[in-house]
């Protein structure tokens, strides 16, 4: 599972190929706990870590969210992901 961006301790990643499931989403990963967040919502849909972590990704959804339906589209069919700038 490739990563695309990566801030304040926060790794963001998306499968490639038909692991993917419907709604669009990203796996993120913080001090060992996962979380998917929906990129057309920014809702969590599983796992979770800590309010003030989750709060970021949702920010980072909302600024990014063009090119991470993008990168959706792309791991769909199996194409390598670009990265996606981090917040700073």
């Amino acid at each position: 599972m490739p990563t695309i961006s990566t801030f304040y301790g926060i790794m963001i990643r998306m499968y490639l190929g038909n692991q993917e499931h419907n709604p669009p989403h990203i796996h993120a990963v913080y001090q060992g706990k996962k979380a998917l967040f929906n990129i057309k919502t920014t809702q969590k849909m599983e796992g979770g870590f800590s309010r003030d972590k989750e709060k970021l990704v949702a920010m980072w959804i909302v600024l990014h969210r063009d090119e991470l339906l993008t990168n959706w589209q792309m791991a769909r069919r199996g194409d390598p992901l670009f990265s996606v700038e981090p917040l700073k």
